[in-house]
């Protein structure tokens, strides 16, 4: 009798231990990943400045820059406010946001009940004069209080620190096809804290900035959008932050193309998210179809709460983001709304000796088928913050954009 071994059921894998999160800012700091299509994967965050505050919190604390009890100050059109009071809540410092006109009622109580004392600004239709509104009343704190420390998002590097771990997650999740990374450029922290530590290990990595018309940081601020609400992906002032040498290609688009993309994704994916979020989602769309041989991430900054009178409840006004196509330019003279999109090609560009002279608003066209700083330095710093380039050449060299920043930093402190 011919007798059959019997096999033994390999021993079940026990599944992981959820973690018990000590603070929530641990809970909420790492994105989820959602693939979108076979070539595109969100990163949606419910705050991504949480990473950012974090990061530069623990570190001035390491460093002994700030000490515990201390206030923290800083400008914030909203998600970097909730982050850094969040921060301060967690390590036991004080917080005092000085908020855009954009900060509405519900984050405006979430900072206050976390103890962040508010100075918001007045109604504006005009986020660049909300902008510098904002930076002037920075200063005055700063000179009224000697013993605030200026966080300084828009221009302090320590506000890369936090992405490490972010850049560790898309690592490990996505570790063999070429990335493509898409996202708002803002104050530059969160894409450059990205796609610098990946390309540190080797990574292919291409990064592709997205910003609205009026902004200064990549030369569009020769234009205006009546209807632009997206706050914190552009600016009216230069940020030492945003390192242009790292950015590939840039697209400019106008509220109603970033509508498109946020009403589309929510309706497509499910997917609630912000403006910035759903322009990022339309380029991304337009380029994997070109590119189909790479990954592209797209970067979701925060949830569509703060959006929802002003974007989601018109969604029946919403473009088909199916027949929308940037106008393909080769140099910011040929820039115009919509949409455009340049090959930037790791370029440096010194924003305030090439800000555009204003001029009168184009026409919108119809969519198209188919080192740390002191109180003191910053101070002296913030009007008008430099760019880490001085040239309009062509750029790798990421290590001397940082060096001739620090110096820039050095001479308008001095």
């Amino acid at each position: 009798m011919t007798v059959t071994p019997t096999r033994t059921a390999p021993a079940p894998v026990p599944a992981p231990v959820p973690p018990v999160h000590e603070h929530i800012t641990d809970a909420i700091k790492a994105p989820d990943l959602l693939r979108l299509s076979d070539n595109v994967v969100l990163a949606r965050f419910e705050t991504l400045k949480v990473y950012a505050a974090l990061g530069a919190v623990r570190t001035l604390l390491e460093r002994g820059t700030v000490q515990p009890g201390q206030t923290l100050v800083d400008s914030s059109s909203g998600i970097y406010a909730l982050a850094l009071a969040m921060a301060c809540h967690r390590y036991g410092l004080n917080c005092h946001i000085v908020a855009s006109t954009t900060v509405d009622a519900a984050m405006r109580a979430q900072l206050e009940i976390l103890g962040a004392t508010v100075d918001q600004m007045p109604p504006s239709q005009d986020l660049r004069l909300d902008q510098e509104r904002r930076v002037r009343r920075v200063r005055q704190l700063l000179a009224e209080r000697p013993g605030l420390h200026w966080m300084r998002q828009y221009h302090d590097a320590v506000h890369y620190t936090g992405y490490r771990e972010f850049a560790d997650l898309v690592d490990r999740a996505l570790p063999d096809a070429p990335l493509t990374v898409v996202g708002a450029v803002g104050t530059g922290s969160s894409t450059g804290g990205l796609v610098d530590p990946l390309r540190e290990r080797g990574r292919a990595v291409r990064l592709l900035g997205v910003q609205p018309f009026g902004s200064v940081t990549f030369g569009s601020d020769g234009f205006s959008d009546p209807e632009a609400i997206i706050a914190g992906i552009g600016s009216s002032i230069p940020f030492d932050n945003v390192r242009h040498d790292l950015y590939d290609t840039l697209h400019w688009l106008d509220f109603r193309h970033a509508m498109a993309g946020a009403v589309g994704l929510l309706r497509e994916h499910a997917v609630f998210a912000g403006l910035s979020t759903g322009a990022a989602h339309l380029v991304a769309g337009w380029e994997a179809a070109r590119h189909p041989e790479r990954m592209h991430v797209v970067i979701g900054a925060d949830t569509g709460h703060r959006y929802t009178e002003r974007v989601f409840a018109r969604h029946q006004e919403a473009l088909d983001p199916s027949v929308l196509k940037p106008h393909q330019i080769t140099g910011l003279a040929d820039l115009a709304p919509p949409w455009s999109v340049m090959a930037w090609e790791r370029r440096s560009y010194d924003v305030r000796r090439s800000a555009a002279p204003a001029r009168v608003p184009a026409p919108l066209a119809a969519p198209t088928a188919t080192p740390t700083a002191t109180t003191a330095d910053a101070s002296a710093a913030t009007s008008s913050g430099v760019s880490a380039a001085t040239s309009t050449g062509v750029s790798v060299d990421v290590s001397a954009a940082v060096s001739t920043a620090a110096t820039h930093k050095e001479d308008r402190a001095s």
